[in-house]
């Protein structure tokens, strides 16, 4: 039982930190109404910026204080993806508004190509390290219920508990804020959102802030836990299933999918991985999101699309 629930409590920590990836999807569809596919190059873009940052600023200015350089560079990284965002909403969106689905689809496909290597070029390509602090020893916990106690990651514990505040406080923004509304209108309809006033441009430079923001959040937690390399890029290839198993327009779709795919891949891994000769935590999610996709394609909480004719 021990064993069980410790698969289960690393199978959660992994699904908060998909579902923080896959909430950087949800946002930025639920502004315009579009699948970013440049998430995962924002992911990599976001931890090469502090990475280096941290690595820069005491070089800079001369001084050896870690959690000094660690605020500097995330403050100097959420400027960044500002940036990208106004970046992004000039050069690429502002010419596309009212376009097709697939035109923004294929937009965000080049703005991925164009931070991959706008990265190498600015921050270069080697393996970087993030060390913000987060403790890598285990801990023991249950050990007057379960004969041995429970062994648990505190930097997996750490990184779950980041998560699901940004989540909270991302749900409260979109649900309570007169901006999160604003979002929510313009997605529905472009046009009819200017025509009430609100402006589309500062719409779309906020959400791709915000999305760049939990980008980097997400970059900070698998660059502590991995490493800061182009590969970590994929990692954002989990979110896919994500979205589809919570549905694209869901924050808490996102949240529960992500806690799905979490538990549901390190569950099959140990006790499916056996028979099938191991490797099932890396096509697991996939099947599963291919399922939904057969029998409810909208997702858990997605929106169910009804066309009248």
């Amino acid at each position: 039982m021990g064993f069980f629930l410790e698969t289960v409590f690393g199978g959660l920590m992994a699904g908060m930190l998909y579902a923080l990836v896959a909430l950087g999807f949800v946002l930025i569809f639920k502004a315009s109404g579009v699948f970013n596919f440049a998430q995962g190059a924002m992911v990599l873009f976001a931890a090469l910026a502090m990475a280096r940052y941290a690595e820069w600023f005491p070089q800079w200015f001369g001084f050896q204080s870690l959690v000094l350089a660690n605020l500097l560079a995330f403050a100097a990284a959420v400027a960044t993806m500002v940036a990208v965002a106004w970046l992004i909403e000039r050069l690429a969106l502002r010419r596309l508004v009212n376009q097709e689905g697939i035109t923004l689809l294929m937009a965000t496909l080049g703005i991925s190509y164009f931070l991959d290597g706008a990265g190498q070029l600015l921050f270069g390509s080697a393996t970087y390290k993030i060390d913000v602090g987060m403790p890598k020893d285990p801990m023991m916990v249950l050990e007057n219920t379960f004969q041995g106690g429970l062994l648990l990651s505190k930097e997996d514990l750490y990184a779950a508990m980041i998560a699901a505040m940004l989540v909270a406080l991302l749900t409260l923004f979109f649900q309570k804020t007169r901006t999160g509304r604003a979002l929510r209108a313009v997605a529905d309809d472009h046009q009819a959102a200017q025509s009430i006033g609100i402006p589309l441009a500062r719409i779309w430079v906020i959400v791709w802030s915000v999305g760049g923001i939990v980008a980097l959040v997400a970059g900070i937690i698998w660059g502590s836990k991995l490493g800061v390399q182009f590969s970590i890029s994929l990692v954002a290839l989990k979110a896919f299933p994500v979205v589809i198993l919570g549905g694209l327009t869901s924050v808490p779709g996102a949240i529960l999918g992500g806690l799905i795919i979490g538990v549901g891949e390190k569950l099959s891994e140990i006790y499916l991985g056996p028979f099938v000769g191991g490797g099932i935590e890396n096509w697991f999610a996939y099947v599963l999101a291919l399922g939904f996709l057969l029998i409810r394609p909208q997702g858990l909480f997605g929106d169910k699309i009804i066309d009248r004719v």
